[in-house]
């Protein structure tokens, strides 16, 4: 009889056991770790940019006007400084396309190359200016000097770029070539280099930005410097009129050197 109630007791036990453990809440299953992948700048990109340009020439307004090119009061050769001559200041503005490398994904050097193409505001109309000759042999004298307009209508460049980037953002230099119109009348195609440097930033990959579904919309600031070549090598020439005491400038031998500060916006694609 007492094994019989020592039987039904632990019965009565187990069974209560196992309902309070029915009762109790499921283990949850352990989440599935999913790796956050690590920002490369490699691939391919596109994109805008606009910005101002300012002239950035030291020796502009200084001519050599030979014997053969100049008819004045003193009918020699001699040297004009124009004063306030130049005007190579205005809005830029057009597209690029590149390729980066990133070496390291997250933190590492990248390389890439660049072309872009610009639209120029660069430029003015024809103008009187004050200006001094100083002939060779004689005294300086103030002359006022009728000049041709100087306007620049595009320019672009190919550049590489070298730089080193911090996760998101990254810090480059650029170099290369540069080519561009005539900046008397626009017309002639000159060539030349370019240098400069900047920084941009890859925005998330569901940045506002993101028209395109791009792996990422990148922004940066960007400053050139650019060197073209003087125009088919054409030495200044001038004729005086004795009877307005006009000097006319009519072409120019000289380098155009200006400096453009830009920002841009690129859509990227390719690796994350």
């Amino acid at each position: 009889m007492f094994k019989k109630l020592l039987l039904a007791t632990a019965a009565t036990a187990l069974l209560a056991g196992a309902a309070s453990a029915a009762d109790l809440p499921r283990r949850a299953a352990p989440p599935v770790f999913v790796p956050v992948p690590v920002f490369t700048w490699t691939g391919a990109y596109f994109g805008i940019n606009a910005g101002y340009g300012f002239d950035a020439s030291s020796n502009s307004n200084r001519y050599n006007l030979p014997a053969s090119s100049v008819l004045n009061s003193y009918g020699t050769s001699g040297v004009l400084v124009l004063n306030n001559s130049d005007n190579h200041e205005g809005f830029v503005g057009g597209g690029q396309v590149g390729y980066n490398y990133q070496f390291t994904p997250g933190s590492g050097v990248v390389v890439g190359i660049e072309a872009d193409a610009q639209y120029t505001d660069f430029g003015n109309k024809s103008r009187t200016v004050t200006g001094t000759f100083t002939p060779n042999g004689g005294p300086a004298q103030n002359q006022a000097v009728r000049i041709a307009g100087n306007e620049m209508n595009f320019f672009g460049t190919v550049r590489g770029r070298l730089g080193y980037a911090f996760d998101r953002v990254l810090f480059y230099g650029t170099g290369g070539f540069a080519y561009g119109d005539g900046a008397t009348g626009g017309d002639d195609f000159r060539t030349g280099y370019t240098a400069g440097g900047g920084i941009e930033y890859a925005m998330p990959t569901d940045s506002f930005f993101n028209f395109f579904k791009s792996s990422a919309v990148t922004l940066k600031v960007e400053g050139l410097y650019v060197n073209l070549d003087q125009e088919n090598g054409r030495g200044a020439r001038s004729v005086y009129n004795p009877r307005t005491d006009v000097l006319s400038l009519s072409s120019t031998a000289r380098e155009t050197e200006f400096a453009v500060v830009r920002a841009g916006l690129n859509y990227k694609f390719g690796s994350y």
